[in-house]
């Protein structure tokens, strides 16, 4: 199969609002540049999209204490550059499209925990919204406008 057929990874993400409605974002351990990201990841089979994106969550992050606010409409994909189609996600997906969930940290930071089992992230902050386009790797900027785009009134 070439690289343009391969299909997309199916995944969910989630946006963490603290108690000032700043967002949860997390250094890449894979990529320790100045780009961060909000939680995300892959559906396991049989899970539905809520479930995956508790799971994701806990596993990149320890965090349990949430509120679900909203489950956005439909889907954002991002496609991955070339050089790492073929090389991550065992060389499967050719990018990921994903349902995105609006939270509520309702815990207390000490809860915050990337020291897990697979660790992801090297380090997390809270930021403002508008800052979200400006800290995420180039090839997903444009799907992390769009979420910003649909959780402003949310937010703002």
């Amino acid at each position: 199969m070439s690289k343009n057929n391969l299909p997309m990874r199916q995944g969910v993400g989630v946006i963490i609002l603290n108690n000032q409605n700043k967002i949860f974002v997390g250094k890449r351990k894979d990529n320790p540049v100045d780009k961060w990201q909000m939680p995300q990841g892959g559906i396991d089979q049989g899970e539905d999209h809520l479930t995956a994106m508790k799971r994701e969550l806990y596993e990149e992050t320890s965090i349990k204490s949430i509120e679900v606010i909203k489950e956005l409409e439909g889907y954002y994909e991002y496609m991955l550059p070339k050089n790492l189609v073929g090389v991550i996600w065992k060389g499967k997906f050719k990018g990921q499209r994903q349902k995105w969930f609006v939270t509520k940290f309702i815990g207390n930071e000490k809860e915050i925990n990337l020291n897990t089992k697979n660790p992801e992230f090297i380090e997390w902050k809270w930021i403002i919204a508008d800052e979200l386009p400006n800290v995420i790797v180039n090839f997903k900027k444009e799907m992390y406008q769009k979420i910003l785009f649909n959780i402003r009134k949310i937010i703002y």
